[in-house]
């Protein structure tokens, strides 16, 4: 169960796909672009908050399951994923939804809970392989 409500002070407490690791993200709109704090141990990752609605809307133009194939910034991400997507060339933000330079990666990692905990998506939560679709 997901807990939070996104700020700072009280943020998302979020769980990887898999359910193996915790992590907490927050929304900070006082930030240029407003930005999705992600904090995993004591890395920081930030992506740009307007991922939330842009991939959504990916997901329901795509209109079944996607895989999330979430790698590092410094790996190929494979074609067809949320991964992927999250850095093209031809998404809404014309690249990478990360914003931090050498962590701009793991987008199909930590993104999917919180589009789950927002409602508008479904994640599936196996060992590995996993994949989300949108809701709504």
């Amino acid at each position: 169960m997901t807990t939070g409500s996104g700020t700072k002070a009280d943020p998302w407490v979020l769980k990887t796909p898999p359910g193996t690791s915790e992590y907490t993200m927050f929304r900070d709109a006082a930030s240029d672009p407003p930005t999705i704090v992600c904090q995993v141990g004591g890395t920081k990752l930030l992506y740009d908050a307007r991922a939330i609605d842009d991939l959504h809307t990916w997901l329901k133009t795509e209109g079944n399951w996607v895989p999330l194939g979430g790698a590092d910034e410094q790996k190929a991400a494979a074609e067809g994923t949320v991964e992927a997507w999250g850095r093209a060339a031809d998404n809404p933000v014309g690249g990478w939804y990360g914003l931090k330079k050498g962590l701009r990666g793991r987008f199909g990692v930590y993104l999917p809970p919180l589009l789950e905990t927002l409602g508008l998506a479904e994640v599936t939560h196996e060992a590995k392989n996993n994949k989300m679709r949108a809701i709504g």
